[in-house]
């Protein structure tokens, strides 16, 4: 269990704190929904969790394997619904290993981080109605 403690501060944003470790950040209504856009909204903060999850977990299986995926990348584009209710509708991932990471890692291995990645706790506590589309480019077609 974790605590988190949120300060509404008005004019649409909103001060987390992770109680564990006194980290705060801040959080801003899109300018699309009557915000700033000054920092991550909500729903980036979804999106930013569902990417660093993958990477995590991912991470950790690699480690566990004697595979370093330091300098591997992921993108992640959030794509919110057209019409009401407003809510996300895509999660576009790409996860991109570097060439250097990708010569040292078989297909066994790659499948099994792929799987990793789309069973990470974030994925796994999203609505089916939202799409995540996962590609992993390894190394000779990574942007």
């Amino acid at each position: 269990m974790v605590d988190i403690d949120i300060e509404y501060e008005g004019e649409l944003r909103a001060r987390p704190k992770h109680r564990p470790s006194g980290v705060t950040l801040i959080t801003d209504a899109p300018v699309d929904n009557h915000g700033k856009g000054e920092s991550f909204s909500p729903t980036d903060l979804l999106a930013t969790a569902l990417g660093t999850c993958m990477i995590t977990v991912m991470g950790i299986a690699a480690t566990k394997a004697g595979i370093e995926l330091k300098g591997t990348r992921v993108h992640v584009k959030k794509m919110m619904t057209a019409t009401p209710p407003r809510r996300v509708d895509r999660l576009v991932t790409e996860i991109d290993v570097p060439e250097s990471v990708a010569r040292t890692v078989n297909g066994e291995a790659r499948a099994m981080l792929r799987e990793k990645a789309e069973t990470c706790p974030v994925r796994l506590s999203l609505l089916a109605a939202i799409e995540v589309p996962l590609t992993i480019r390894w190394g000779e077609n990574a942007s």
